[in-house]
Protein backbone atom coordinates (compact mmCIF):
# COMPACT_ATOMS: atom_id res chain seq x y z
CA UNK A 1 0.00 0.00 0.00
CA UNK A 2 2.90 2.65 1.23
CA UNK A 3 5.62 1.35 -0.70
CA UNK A 4 5.74 3.78 -3.71
CA UNK A 5 4.57 6.39 -1.44
CA UNK A 6 7.54 5.82 1.01
CA UNK A 7 9.79 5.83 -1.70
CA UNK A 8 8.88 9.08 -3.16
CA UNK A 9 9.09 11.07 -0.02
CA UNK A 10 12.09 9.94 1.09
CA UNK A 11 13.21 12.11 -2.11
CA UNK A 12 12.65 15.71 -0.31
CA UNK A 13 13.96 18.00 2.24
CA UNK A 14 11.27 19.38 3.59
CA UNK A 15 7.42 18.04 3.25
CA UNK A 16 4.19 20.34 4.35
CA UNK A 17 1.69 17.72 6.21
CA UNK A 18 -1.99 19.67 5.94
CA UNK A 19 -4.94 18.25 7.78
CA UNK A 20 -8.48 19.44 7.26
CA UNK A 21 -9.40 22.53 8.21
CA UNK A 22 -12.32 21.97 11.42
CA UNK A 23 -9.75 19.43 13.10
CA UNK A 24 -11.02 16.29 14.74
CA UNK A 25 -8.64 13.56 16.29
CA UNK A 26 -7.82 11.39 13.09
CA UNK A 27 -6.92 14.07 11.05
CA UNK A 28 -4.61 15.32 13.58
CA UNK A 29 -3.39 12.28 14.85
CA UNK A 30 -2.73 11.40 11.55
CA UNK A 31 -0.77 14.57 10.62
CA UNK A 32 1.45 13.93 13.89
CA UNK A 33 1.92 10.42 12.93
CA UNK A 34 3.21 11.32 9.20
CA UNK A 35 5.26 14.94 10.33
CA UNK A 36 7.01 12.21 12.95
CA UNK A 37 7.65 9.29 10.66
CA UNK A 38 9.05 12.25 8.06
CA UNK A 39 11.59 13.45 10.94
CA UNK A 40 12.82 10.11 11.78
CA UNK A 41 13.48 9.60 8.29
CA UNK A 42 15.69 12.68 8.46
CA UNK A 43 13.33 14.65 6.28
CA UNK A 44 11.84 18.05 7.66
CA UNK A 45 8.06 18.53 8.07
CA UNK A 46 5.92 21.37 8.76
CA UNK A 47 2.01 20.76 10.04
CA UNK A 48 0.03 22.88 9.00
CA UNK A 49 -3.76 23.44 9.59
CA UNK A 50 -5.96 26.99 8.85
CA UNK A 51 -8.56 26.75 12.27
CA UNK A 52 -7.81 26.33 15.96
CA UNK A 53 -7.13 22.70 17.79
CA UNK A 54 -9.85 21.97 19.87
CA UNK A 55 -9.24 21.86 23.96
CA UNK A 56 -9.52 18.29 24.05
CA UNK A 57 -6.69 17.40 21.59
CA UNK A 58 -3.83 20.07 21.99
CA UNK A 59 -2.21 17.75 23.87
CA UNK A 60 -1.39 15.98 20.92
CA UNK A 61 0.64 19.31 19.94
CA UNK A 62 2.98 18.54 22.63
CA UNK A 63 3.84 15.69 20.15
CA UNK A 64 4.23 17.75 17.27
CA UNK A 65 3.72 21.35 16.93
CA UNK A 66 0.73 22.40 14.23
CA UNK A 67 0.78 26.00 12.86
CA UNK A 68 -1.21 27.91 10.40
CA UNK A 69 0.31 27.87 6.96
CA UNK A 70 2.85 31.16 5.94
CA UNK A 71 4.38 32.48 2.78
CA UNK A 72 8.13 31.22 3.98
CA UNK A 73 7.56 28.17 5.46
CA UNK A 74 5.06 27.03 2.58
CA UNK A 75 7.74 27.99 0.19
CA UNK A 76 10.15 25.67 1.84
CA UNK A 77 8.40 23.06 1.54
CA UNK A 78 9.38 20.52 -1.61
CA UNK A 79 5.94 18.83 -1.37
CA UNK A 80 2.96 18.12 0.83
CA UNK A 81 0.73 15.35 2.19
CA UNK A 82 -3.09 16.14 2.97
CA UNK A 83 -4.22 13.67 5.29
CA UNK A 84 -8.20 12.79 5.99
CA UNK A 85 -9.30 14.23 3.56
CA UNK A 86 -9.74 13.52 -0.51
CA UNK A 87 -10.16 17.43 -2.25
CA UNK A 88 -8.38 19.99 -1.73
CA UNK A 89 -11.01 22.36 -0.57
CA UNK A 90 -10.99 20.44 2.78
CA UNK A 91 -7.51 22.32 3.67
CA UNK A 92 -8.44 25.62 3.34
CA UNK A 93 -6.22 28.17 2.14
CA UNK A 94 -3.98 25.37 0.82
CA UNK A 95 -6.30 24.60 -2.72
CA UNK A 96 -5.74 28.66 -3.24
CA UNK A 97 -2.45 28.06 -2.66
CA UNK A 98 -1.35 25.54 -4.42
CA UNK A 99 -2.66 26.99 -7.63
CA UNK A 100 -0.24 29.87 -7.48
CA UNK A 101 2.98 27.62 -6.27
CA UNK A 102 2.00 23.86 -7.67
CA UNK A 103 3.79 21.07 -5.92
CA UNK A 104 4.02 17.28 -5.85
CA UNK A 105 0.69 16.51 -3.43
CA UNK A 106 0.00 13.13 -1.65
CA UNK A 107 -3.28 12.09 -0.01
CA UNK A 108 -3.88 10.23 2.80
CA UNK A 109 -7.28 9.16 3.48
CA UNK A 110 -10.26 6.72 4.00
CA UNK A 111 -13.22 9.07 2.81
CA UNK A 112 -15.56 7.88 -0.13
CA UNK A 113 -15.37 9.06 -3.64
CA UNK A 114 -11.38 10.85 -3.96
CA UNK A 115 -11.04 13.93 -6.12
CA UNK A 116 -8.51 13.15 -9.15
CA UNK A 117 -5.09 15.32 -9.62
CA UNK A 118 -2.96 13.75 -6.81
CA UNK A 119 0.48 12.60 -7.34
CA UNK A 120 -0.19 9.99 -5.46
CA UNK A 121 -3.51 9.00 -3.87
CA UNK A 122 -4.09 6.16 -0.84
CA UNK A 123 -7.60 6.08 -0.32
CA UNK A 124 -9.02 2.82 2.03
CA UNK A 125 -12.90 3.36 2.33
CA UNK A 126 -12.95 0.45 4.59
CA UNK A 127 -10.31 2.00 6.88
CA UNK A 128 -11.54 3.07 10.05
CA UNK A 129 -9.62 5.92 10.16
CA UNK A 130 -7.03 7.43 8.30
CA UNK A 131 -4.66 6.84 11.55
CA UNK A 132 -5.66 3.17 11.02
CA UNK A 133 -3.89 3.88 7.67
CA UNK A 134 -0.77 5.36 9.30
CA UNK A 135 -0.15 2.47 11.62
CA UNK A 136 0.74 0.71 8.33
CA UNK A 137 2.78 3.61 6.96
CA UNK A 138 5.14 2.74 9.80
CA UNK A 139 4.14 -1.05 9.73
CA UNK A 140 5.41 -1.31 6.01
CA UNK A 141 8.72 1.01 6.09
CA UNK A 142 10.33 0.42 10.10
CA UNK A 143 7.90 -0.54 13.04
CA UNK A 144 10.83 0.39 15.57
CA UNK A 145 9.96 4.31 14.35
CA UNK A 146 6.77 4.21 15.95
CA UNK A 147 7.06 5.18 19.53
CA UNK A 148 4.81 6.18 22.30
CA UNK A 149 3.52 9.58 21.90
CA UNK A 150 2.91 8.43 17.99
CA UNK A 151 1.53 5.60 19.03
CA UNK A 152 -1.25 7.49 21.53
CA UNK A 153 -1.58 10.14 18.89
CA UNK A 154 -2.74 7.55 16.26
CA UNK A 155 -4.59 5.89 18.77
CA UNK A 156 -6.46 8.73 19.39
CA UNK A 157 -7.19 9.19 16.02
CA UNK A 158 -9.06 5.88 15.83
CA UNK A 159 -10.96 6.04 19.27
CA UNK A 160 -12.26 9.32 17.98
CA UNK A 161 -13.38 8.13 14.52
CA UNK A 162 -14.77 5.05 15.66
CA UNK A 163 -17.49 5.87 18.32
CA UNK A 164 -14.51 4.38 21.16
CA UNK A 165 -14.31 1.46 18.77
CA UNK A 166 -18.17 0.59 18.53
CA UNK A 167 -19.09 2.08 14.80
CA UNK A 168 -19.55 -0.47 12.12
CA UNK A 169 -16.25 0.89 10.58
CA UNK A 170 -14.62 -1.32 13.06
CA UNK A 171 -12.66 -4.81 12.15
CA UNK A 172 -10.77 -7.61 13.44
CA UNK A 173 -7.95 -5.45 11.89
CA UNK A 174 -8.93 -2.14 13.72
CA UNK A 175 -8.85 -3.51 16.76
CA UNK A 176 -5.39 -5.44 16.24
CA UNK A 177 -4.14 -2.19 15.39
CA UNK A 178 -5.49 -0.71 18.58
CA UNK A 179 -3.91 -3.63 20.41
CA UNK A 180 -0.63 -3.04 18.80
CA UNK A 181 -0.38 0.77 19.47
CA UNK A 182 -1.66 0.00 23.25
CA UNK A 183 1.39 -1.99 23.25
CA UNK A 184 4.08 -0.26 21.36
CA UNK A 185 3.33 2.83 22.86
CA UNK A 186 3.14 0.96 27.08
CA UNK A 187 0.15 2.68 27.79
CA UNK A 188 -3.35 2.04 28.83
CA UNK A 189 -6.81 2.89 26.86
CA UNK A 190 -7.70 5.86 30.09
CA UNK A 191 -4.50 7.39 29.50
CA UNK A 192 -6.20 8.92 25.82
CA UNK A 193 -9.47 8.49 26.75
CA UNK A 194 -9.05 10.81 29.78
CA UNK A 195 -7.38 13.64 27.60
CA UNK A 196 -9.76 13.22 25.43
CA UNK A 197 -13.56 12.60 26.67
CA UNK A 198 -13.00 13.53 30.46
CA UNK A 199 -12.05 16.95 29.76
CA UNK A 200 -15.75 18.79 29.65
CA UNK A 201 -16.73 22.33 31.88
CA UNK A 202 -19.69 22.83 33.68
CA UNK A 203 -20.41 25.48 30.92
CA UNK A 204 -20.37 23.03 28.69
CA UNK A 205 -22.53 20.72 30.33
CA UNK A 206 -24.99 23.60 30.69
CA UNK A 207 -24.94 23.98 27.13
CA UNK A 208 -25.95 19.97 26.31
CA UNK A 209 -28.67 19.99 28.85
CA UNK A 210 -30.27 23.52 26.64
CA UNK A 211 -29.42 21.13 23.34
CA UNK A 212 -30.90 18.20 24.51
CA UNK A 213 -34.29 20.19 25.69
CA UNK A 214 -34.18 20.18 21.67
CA UNK A 215 -34.56 16.66 20.75
CA UNK A 216 -37.19 16.19 17.95
CA UNK A 217 -38.34 13.02 16.75
CA UNK A 218 -39.33 12.58 13.06
CA UNK A 219 -40.55 9.99 10.07
CA UNK A 220 -42.11 7.38 13.12
CA UNK A 221 -39.41 8.40 15.28
CA UNK A 222 -36.54 6.97 12.85
CA UNK A 223 -35.03 10.32 12.64
CA UNK A 224 -33.93 12.29 15.33
CA UNK A 225 -32.57 15.43 15.07
CA UNK A 226 -31.33 18.98 17.76
CA UNK A 227 -30.35 21.69 17.44
CA UNK A 228 -27.81 24.61 19.08
CA UNK A 229 -27.83 28.14 18.66
CA UNK A 230 -25.68 31.12 19.05
CA UNK A 231 -27.94 32.48 21.73
CA UNK A 232 -27.15 29.36 23.32
CA UNK A 233 -23.83 29.64 23.10
CA UNK A 234 -23.49 33.29 24.64
CA UNK A 235 -25.48 32.26 27.52
CA UNK A 236 -23.23 29.61 28.48
CA UNK A 237 -20.18 30.68 27.57
CA UNK A 238 -19.41 28.54 25.43
CA UNK A 239 -17.83 28.40 21.76
CA UNK A 240 -19.13 25.70 18.80
CA UNK A 241 -16.39 23.24 19.93
CA UNK A 242 -17.91 22.63 22.51
CA UNK A 243 -20.78 21.15 20.99
CA UNK A 244 -18.55 18.06 19.91
CA UNK A 245 -20.12 14.35 20.16
CA UNK A 246 -23.58 16.24 20.95
CA UNK A 247 -24.69 13.88 18.14
CA UNK A 248 -24.47 10.75 19.74
CA UNK A 249 -27.30 12.14 21.87
CA UNK A 250 -30.13 11.92 20.14
CA UNK A 251 -29.21 9.17 17.96
CA UNK A 252 -29.18 6.90 20.86
CA UNK A 253 -32.68 7.02 21.35
CA UNK A 254 -34.29 3.58 20.91
CA UNK A 255 -35.35 3.21 17.57
CA UNK A 256 -33.36 5.95 15.54
CA UNK A 257 -31.84 5.11 12.10
CA UNK A 258 -29.98 8.60 11.84
CA UNK A 259 -29.45 11.76 13.70
CA UNK A 260 -28.71 15.18 12.79
CA UNK A 261 -26.88 17.85 15.16
CA UNK A 262 -27.57 21.60 13.87
CA UNK A 263 -25.71 24.93 14.83
CA UNK A 264 -26.98 27.57 14.07
CA UNK A 265 -24.17 30.07 15.25
CA UNK A 266 -24.94 33.30 12.55
CA UNK A 267 -22.99 32.09 9.60
CA UNK A 268 -26.20 29.51 8.14
CA UNK A 269 -26.32 26.21 9.84
CA UNK A 270 -23.57 23.86 10.25
CA UNK A 271 -24.62 19.62 10.85
CA UNK A 272 -23.22 16.56 11.66
CA UNK A 273 -25.11 13.79 10.59
CA UNK A 274 -25.10 10.39 11.58
CA UNK A 275 -26.40 6.96 11.24
CA UNK A 276 -26.87 3.48 12.84
CA UNK A 277 -28.67 2.07 10.06
CA UNK A 278 -28.90 0.94 6.68
CA UNK A 279 -29.28 4.97 5.50
CA UNK A 280 -25.90 5.93 4.54
CA UNK A 281 -25.62 9.97 5.60
CA UNK A 282 -22.85 10.73 2.75
CA UNK A 283 -25.74 9.96 0.14
CA UNK A 284 -27.76 12.31 1.91
CA UNK A 285 -25.31 14.94 2.87
CA UNK A 286 -23.71 15.02 -0.59
CA UNK A 287 -27.84 16.44 -1.58
CA UNK A 288 -27.37 19.77 0.40
CA UNK A 289 -23.33 19.93 -0.87
CA UNK A 290 -21.66 18.16 2.11
CA UNK A 291 -20.28 14.64 2.53
CA UNK A 292 -18.30 11.94 4.80
CA UNK A 293 -19.01 8.74 5.22
CA UNK A 294 -21.71 6.34 5.38
CA UNK A 295 -22.14 6.31 9.18
CA UNK A 296 -21.15 9.77 9.47
CA UNK A 297 -21.14 13.27 7.59
CA UNK A 298 -21.39 16.92 7.33
CA UNK A 299 -22.65 19.61 5.70
CA UNK A 300 -23.64 23.10 5.97
CA UNK A 301 -27.11 25.21 4.50
CA UNK A 302 -27.77 28.74 4.55
CA UNK A 303 -30.42 28.81 6.61
CA UNK A 304 -32.74 30.24 8.55
CA UNK A 305 -32.42 27.05 11.10
CA UNK A 306 -36.15 26.35 10.78
CA UNK A 307 -36.27 26.14 6.89
CA UNK A 308 -33.32 23.69 7.42
CA UNK A 309 -34.75 21.24 9.69
CA UNK A 310 -37.68 21.26 7.35
CA UNK A 311 -35.37 20.10 3.86
CA UNK A 312 -33.02 18.10 5.45
CA UNK A 313 -35.71 16.07 7.26
CA UNK A 314 -37.28 15.93 4.10
CA UNK A 315 -34.37 14.74 2.49
CA UNK A 316 -33.94 12.10 5.03
CA UNK A 317 -37.33 10.56 4.67
CA UNK A 318 -36.10 10.16 1.14
CA UNK A 319 -33.19 8.45 1.80
CA UNK A 320 -35.05 6.57 4.79
CA UNK A 321 -37.35 5.32 2.02
CA UNK A 322 -34.66 4.15 -0.36
CA UNK A 323 -33.06 1.99 2.44
CA UNK A 324 -36.35 0.20 3.01
CA UNK A 325 -36.39 -0.78 -0.57
CA UNK A 326 -33.17 -1.63 -1.06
Amino acid sequence: MFKEFIEKLKSYNVVGVYSHIRPDGDCIGAQVGVCRWLEANGIKAYAFNDDDIQLNLQWLTDFYPVQKPDEKSLKECDAFVLVDGNSPPRFGSYAEYIKDDPKPAYMIDHHPDPQDGFDLTISEEDASSTCELIFHLYLQDDISKLDSDVAKALYTGIITDTGSLQYDSVTPETMNTASELLRIGDFRPNVVAEKVFSNKSLNQLHLLSMAMSTIQLFEDNQIAIMYVTEEMLQETNTTSDDCEGFVAYPLSVTGIKAAILFKALGDGVKMSLRSKSEVDVNKWARKIGGGGHKKASGAWHAGPLEKTIEEVVRIGAEQLAKAETS
